[in-house]
């Protein structure tokens, strides 16, 4: 089973996160299509216990390489999230990525609107 204190982290933080650095870090598309992939319910529970721990890291405030340093603060972020997705890549679906490039680019965008659900219509199609 997921654990729950990761999987609490990421439902409250994730967001919020993402929407402060979706500009400034390469794998946003990346750590949003994880998060899509880690809330389908049809993604093995193994898998998603790793990939909310690779996304619980990347909200924490502190960490290796704290995200303020400009130009290296992520890099420890992104190495975890590279790492858990080499391992995991089977599992995210197109349909994964198409949500998180559909709500990057309204993040993106500044568009308003209510946080994208995992059971939307979006991840549900085709695996």
């Amino acid at each position: 089973m997921a654990d729950a204190a990761d999987e609490a982290r990421v439902r409250a933080g994730f967001w919020r996160k993402i929407a402060s650095v979706a500009t400034r870090v390469p794998f946003a598309d990346d750590a949003t299509a994880a998060y899509y992939c880690a809330l389908d319910s049809r993604t093995p529970t193994r898998v998603r216990a790793l990939l909310f721990g690779a996304l619980a890291y990347f909200l924490l405030p502190t960490d290796a390489l704290p995200d303020v340093f400009a130009g290296i603060g992520f890099t420890d972020d992104a190495a975890v999230l590279a790492t858990a997705l080499n391992l995991l890549a089977s599992h995210i679906t197109p349909t994964h990525r198409e949500a998180a490039r559909a709500a990057l680019a309204g993040l993106r965008a500044d568009a308003p609107g209510p946080e994208p659900r995992p059971d939307d219509a979006a991840t549900h199609g085709a695996r």
